[in-house]
């Protein structure tokens, strides 16, 4: 027989054990009660996931400008399409007259002598009355060019007159100062920068352009694109260069038998280095080679396929006012409507419509473009392309004054 001792360390032996499974199945009871319901795997008893008590959050990307711009331009029909890629104009600086005009959708609105008030806030009030809504503003444009062209009287900077005799580094500066002026009146797009080549110092356009050689009137295109970068929105003109075509493109269609390879080495590198610089918008000027095309290259597919697909240009293109046409006394081009159409239709994006014809000329541009949708005579995938890029730099204007 075991010794009484023996039996009694052996109870408390099997105590122990007891105690010790005891303790396990509550601690297994306890954590199987605070546990979710389901399986190890997260599902419900139903068999389904079981939601997660802090759902996860999925950041969306903002839209973007593509997207934007696509979406803007889908909601709106052929006319406000027509509208917006007119750029247009109306005499004075009453701020009422001209927010009137601007409910009109007109893509912008260029501001000539005189629109221009005596001083910048004044100019300020105009632009501030042009903007019709700002998610949307209007480029709101003029040319400064400096010099011989001078739109505000307080821009006392030196113009191409001067800056084709300095450094390209005197040329950014100017448009860097010239720029910030422009933007604190609420000036959105420059047409101020001069890519032509001049012929000789006889030239129409030679004290506008930075020289007579196309390497240093490149440097200086360059610079000036820089300078303003910041500020507003560069324009070079008067593609495909005025230079070469002699004249005065305001009162006839300066013309020249110059080929297209003797243009890429002599008139195109300034219009090339501004493209590369940046510039958003190229200016078409009312110009014929006739060598390339016998029509004004405003007017020209051919110009604005070499401007597209040479050049790499994918801004904003530009004609210059299209009243200049009607006044060269050509009866080719005596309908300023017409000539809108053929414009647009031969690839540029926005038409220049001063009231050179009388007052509405912006809204009679718009309805013929329209109408010529309706008809046919204009593609409306054409019209549809050409607001979708005035609407993309409308947008990334917006996004700046914004601080976005």
């Amino acid at each position: 027989m075991r010794s009484r001792a023996s039996r009694a360390h052996d109870a408390r032996r099997v105590i122990r054990r007891v105690s010790a499974a005891t303790a396990a199945l509550a601690a297994l009871l306890l954590a199987t009660a605070c546990a979710p319901s389901g399986d190890a795997a997260g599902k419900s008893p139903t068999g389904r996931p079981s939601a997660s008590p802090t759902p996860t959050v999925t950041a969306t990307a903002p839209p973007t400008l593509a997207e934007r711009t696509r979406r803007i331009v889908e909601r709106m029909d052929v006319p406000q399409q027509a509208a917006c890629v007119v750029m247009g104009n109306a005499p004075g600086t009453d701020p009422a007259a001209l927010h009137a005009m601007m409910t009109g959708g007109f893509g912008g609105f260029i501001l000539m002598a005189g629109n221009i008030p005596p001083t910048s806030d004044g100019l300020r009030a105009v632009t501030t009355a042009l903007t019709v809504d700002p998610e949307l503003p209007p480029l709101i444009a003029t040319d400064e060019e400096g010099g011989d062209v001078t739109r505000l009287p307080w821009d006392t900077g030196p113009g191409a007159d001067v800056l084709k005799s300095e450094p390209p580094s005197a040329a950014e500066a100017a448009f860097a100062t010239r720029g910030k002026l422009l933007a604190d009146a609420g000036v959105t797009v420059n047409f101020g920068i001069v890519a032509d080549v001049a012929q000789g110092p006889g030239s129409f356009i030679y004290s506008r352009s930075f020289g007579t050689d196309p390497a240093a009137a490149a440097e200086r295109v360059d610079a000036a694109v820089r300078g303003e970068a910041s500020a507003v929105r560069s324009t070079l003109k008067h593609f495909p260069g005025h230079g070469a075509a002699e004249g005065d493109s305001h009162h006839t269609i300066p013309a020249t038998t110059m080929d297209l390879e003797t243009w890429r080495a002599q008139v195109a590198p300034p219009f090339l280095a501004g493209i590369r610089a940046g510039a958003p918008l190229v200016m078409m000027g009312h110009l014929a080679y006739t060598a390339v095309d016998a029509q004004p290259a405003s007017l020209s597919p051919t110009w604005h396929r070499i401007l597209r697909e040479d050049l790499g240009f994918r801004g904003v293109i530009v004609t210059d006012d299209l009243d200049m046409l009607v006044d060269s006394g050509d009866p080719a081009y005596a309908d300023e409507v017409a000539d809108a159409v053929r414009s647009v239709a031969a690839g540029s994006d926005l038409v220049l419509a001063l009231d050179g014809a009388g007052p509405g000329t912006a809204q009679r541009i718009a309805d013929g473009l329209a109408a010529a949708v309706q008809s046919g005579t204009l593609p409306r995938d054409r019209l549809a392309e050409a607001a979708s890029r005035v609407v993309a730099l409308r947008l990334q204007i917006a996004d700046q004054l914004a601080g976005r």
